[in-house]
């Protein structure tokens, strides 16, 4: 599908809700920098998002550990929502702060470098209590909903609920959150680490008719858009993936060159001809 081109923040805001409102699903595939932004831009994608775990990496630091700052954070989705027509949705972590109020400032910052949406979750970054607790975490989203239904478009907003990545096991506590957070008026729901069909079933049909994401190219979760789509799921990201994957190539031939003393890997490297053609 060739994606249609859009200029303003206004269009591109309009251009995300629809995709989430049409019938089938999508990805939002996940980009760390402007350049990945402008590939997967012409690889014909229909929506970008950002990914704390890319971003993070690509600056030499962990996920996860409260390491990147909201400042960097937004210099890095202007720099992608700057480099694609298409409309780009922002990993906000858990908007940087613990208050409600310094989340819905976090939001209207966002909102302020051309996004057309972003997230907030209920991680608090503290590996000794890693989730707020249910009352806390839902006057989170509200507040982040509140700001967002201040701005003069629709930023669409995705309230995560962290906690299976983060050790936790109780799916029940996972759809609470969910279904709490949509009451609260989030208009996309995503929960990571959902392992089974089943699971994410669960999740679809508690929050529905919410929209919801799913996370893939993680291990042993390589399920088909087409099985996805089956059972309800809207959106599908992949985080990290595209940064692993290709850190995994850059693995590769590195490992090449001092274990074989072999350079094979330029005869499948892009060509430096075909990527300034891109970023020209």
């Amino acid at each position: 599908m060739t994606a249609i081109k859009i200029n303003s923040q206004k269009e591109k805001a309009v251009a995300f809700k629809s995709l989430h409102e049409r019938s089938g699903i999508f990805v939002a595939a996940n980009a760390w920098d402007a350049g990945s932004a402008k590939v997967l831009t012409s690889l014909g994608f229909e929506a970008i998002a950002t990914t704390s775990a890319g971003l993070a990496f690509s600056m030499g630091k962990a996920d996860g550990e409260a390491l990147i700052s909201r400042e960097q954070t937004l210099l890095n989705a202007k720099s992608i929502a700057e480099a694609t027509h298409l409309p780009v949705s922002a990993d906000l972590e858990n908007c940087f702060g613990d208050d409600p109020d310094f989340c819905a400032e976090t939001i209207l910052m966002a909102a302020d470098t051309g996004l057309a949406g972003g997230s907030i979750e209920d991680a608090t970054g503290n590996p000794a209590s890693p989730i707020y607790c249910f009352e806390h975490a839902l006057a989170r989203v509200k507040a982040a909903v509140a700001a967002a239904r201040s701005l003069p478009f629709h930023f669409t907003l995705t309230a995560r609920a962290e906690s299976l990545i983060h050790g936790g096991t109780d799916l029940k506590d996972v759809i609470r959150r969910l279904e709490a957070y949509a009451d609260a008026g989030a208009d996309v729901l995503f929960a990571p680490g959902l392992k089974t069909i089943e699971d994410i079933e669960a999740v679809v049909k508690a929050v529905a008719p919410r929209p919801v994401n799913v996370v893939m190219g993680i291990p042993n979760t390589n399920f088909s858009l087409n099985m996805l789509a089956d059972i309800g799921v809207k959106r599908v990201s992949v985080g990290g993936g595209f940064f692993r994957a290709a850190y995994g190539a850059f693995y590769g031939a590195a490992e090449e060159i001092l274990q074989q003393g072999t350079f094979n890997f330029g005869n499948t490297a892009k060509p430096s001809s075909q990527l300034n053609d891109l970023f020209r």
